[in-house]
């Protein structure tokens, strides 16, 4: 069965393609936590709020065809509640540290750090495009938002980044 199909049951109503889907969708859903707050444990927290808030509010859905663009804005949304409630400095957590290779350890680590110093919006519009790959109407559709303004975000963001990292680390 095509996703399509699926986005169209769980719609309706099916809760067994609402899981599939899910299923589908969890490990991405989980990514764009863990960016947000480094930590295993409060990423895992905003993926079932995630999906339980999803899980309320599927039927309210009207086009099947927004329903990863949709999900994606309800997980957005929690990790940012949960930052908002938590009200503590977001640090990096050792594992993702040990993950990476020494070599670029420290380029991560300034990225991460590069990423935190921009503005909420920014920042997750940046995390969209280049840790999810989403295309730009995508996360148009998310922010609701025209598309020109999530170009100008993304331009403006970059820039941003490569001020912070200094011009010559990011061109290498």
């Amino acid at each position: 069965m095509s996703d399509f199909e699926l986005e169209k049951r769980a719609i309706a109503g099916d809760d067994e393609s609402f899981s599939i889907l899910i299923e589908q969708r969890k490990e991405r859903i989980y990514r764009m936590a863990y960016t947000y707050v480094r930590n295993k444990e409060d990423a895992l927290e905003i993926v079932q709020e995630t999906v339980y808030k999803a899980y309320l509010s599927v039927e309210k859905l009207q086009q099947p065809q927004y329903f990863n663009t949709w999900l994606m804005k309800i997980a957005v949304n929690a990790a940012l509640d949960h930052i908002r409630k938590s009200k503590r400095v977001v640090y990096m957590d050792k594992d993702i540290e040990r993950s990476y290779t020494p070599d670029h350890r420290e380029e991560k680590l300034d990225l991460y750090e590069a990423l935190d110093s921009l503005d909420e919006k920014t920042r997750t519009v940046l995390l969209l495009r280049y840790f999810e790959d989403m295309s730009l109407k995508d996360i148009a559709e998310t922010f609701d938002a025209p598309l020109s303004t999530i170009k100008s975000i993304v331009y403006r963001g970059l820039e941003k980044l490569i001020i912070n990292l200094g011009e010559g680390e990011l061109l290498e």
